[in-house]
């Protein structure tokens, strides 16, 4: 298995390098997303690669991206990430890429909770609300929602963090129309999808989607969907126990490498969350792959 910090497809021109993923304009209508192996956490790219890490957001994307057609059209194209690059290149691309559609973007993050946590349930302390969506009182910090709840954040530029807005702000940016198309969509996706996750072991307690519009005009699924860089996955086991005690519930995602960096020094001081990050010990990054494997194999096993 090639590792890849950064990819380098000399072939192809690059569009932009995101936290982890590479994209490559393959002519005027496709994208190459090439899944690097890298790990971000407080917005900050670690210096060392996660091994495995882009196959498995890959493989967990695209076995979501099947189950959930019905509900939304994806940007997959089917073809052959292979097919658009040179044989030297191939190795860089296999099993960690996607060919998908060229569409526009839209600038809101749709961002689904199910469960309360992160910055949720800090919200909720102070206001009762998440993203101005009133919720009752009594909840504790992992608490079950009554229903899933739409809390869009904006689409920060590289380094910024995103930002909680209310969805009124997505119907300034986007229109009436589109504002709830794109709610409905992403609460009946997170529904489904977390029945299903619930099935294999697993709570999907709050995700992020991203869509686009193709040239007709139709709201378009992309960039990753469920994989543990854009939910919080926990197992079902350990759940109550943390919900009694009033912790975070283990998970299956970047929590490991948070906690590490939250509980490091540098020359005495808590690291201040800018780059460049701490080296990560052997101990952490082969922990943080452990879990992202775990993650894949319960749901796909």
């Amino acid at each position: 298995m090639t590792t890849v910090h950064t990819s380098s497809i000399q072939s192809l021109p690059l569009l932009a390098r995101g936290k982890v993923r590479d994209n490559y304009a393959v002519g005027e209508d496709r994208i190459l997303m090439v899944a690097s192996d890298r790990l971000s956490a407080f917005d900050v790219i670690m210096g060392e690669p996660i091994p495995g890490k882009g196959e498995i957001l890959t493989q967990m994307a695209l076995w979501w991206f099947d189950r959930l057609g019905q509900l939304c059209p994806n940007h997959l194209t089917g073809d052959a990430p292979e097919s658009a690059v040179t044989p030297e290149e191939v190795p860089q691309v296999t099993g960690r890429s996607m060919l998908v559609k060229r569409l526009t973007p839209i600038p809101v993050e749709a961002v689904v909770r199910g469960y309360l946590a992160g910055s949720g349930w800090k919200e909720y302390q102070e206001s009762r609300s998440v993203c101005g969506v009133p919720l009752p009182e009594g909840l504790t910090n992992a608490s079950k929602l009554p229903r899933p709840i739409f809390t869009p954040a904006a689409k920060a530029a590289a380094g910024e963090h995103d930002e909680n807005i209310s969805y009124d702000r997505v119907v300034e940016i986007v229109g009436p129309k589109l504002a709830q198309q794109i709610r409905e969509t992403s609460l009946e996706i997170y529904e489904t999808a977390a029945q299903i996750a619930l099935a294999k072991g697993m709570i999907i307690a709050d995700t992020k989607f991203e869509f686009g519009l193709d040239e007709a005009g139709t709201l378009v699924l992309m960039d990753e969907v469920l994989t543990p860089d854009s939910s919080r996955y926990w197992p079902v086991e350990g759940y109550q126990a943390a919900l009694s005690a009033g912790t975070n519930p283990p998970s299956y995602d970047k929590q490991f490498v948070r906690d590490w960096l939250e509980a490091t020094k540098i020359n005495g001081k808590p690291w201040d969350k800018t780059p460049p990050a701490p080296r990560l010990p052997a101990e952490v990054i082969e922990k943080t792959a452990a879990k992202y494997r775990e993650a894949l194999e319960r749901l796909t096993g």
